[in-house]
């Protein structure tokens, strides 16, 4: 994906997600999500503070 916000085509991806694939699109540019992303793995910080559910 470009850089560049203006240029439309670089954002025809979105008009074909569903609302969990824009909540994720949204979820991983967001540079907080990004810092603690390796906690997570480890289970060092709670998917629930992030809105994430997992079925199970």
């Amino acid at each position: 994906m470009t850089r560049d916000w203006r240029d439309d085509h670089a954002y025809d991806v979105f008009d074909g997600l569903d609302l969990s694939g824009l909540a994720w699109e949204c979820l991983r540019r967001n540079s907080r999500y990004r810092k603690e992303y390796p906690l997570l793995g480890r289970g060092l910080a709670s998917p629930a503070s992030w809105g994430l559910r997992f079925p199970g």
